[in-house]
């Protein structure tokens, strides 16, 4: 199995949430909360990164990179935007 198949099993999930929200979901819960709630997150977790990547925290950038993508997964979903459309995206800039 690819690896990156786990973004789009992750995308396919957190737009279900969007679209039907589960009671007690952390995902339907950042969406029924709005942007502001998603844009915070994604701040938090970058910050957190950050302050991994400056005490070379390993483990510690691999876990919060994953918040980070997970997060910034729920921001597209929330804008309709496909992981493909990012992917096509990155081809395009590719030289």
């Amino acid at each position: 199995m690819k690896e990156s198949k786990i973004l789009y099993e992750l995308f396919d999930v957190i737009l279900d949430r969007k679209i039907n929200p589960k009671d007690g979901s952390y995902t339907a819960k950042l969406f029924s909360e709005g942007k502001k709630k998603i844009h915070s997150k994604l701040k938090e977790e970058l910050e957190e990164i950050i302050a991994d990547s400056e005490k070379d925290n390993r483990d510690g950038i691999i876990y919060e990179t994953a918040d980070l993508l997970y997060h910034l997964i729920v921001l597209l979903a929330l804008h309709n935007i496909n992981p493909d459309d990012i992917f096509s995206e990155l081809k395009k800039r590719r030289k």
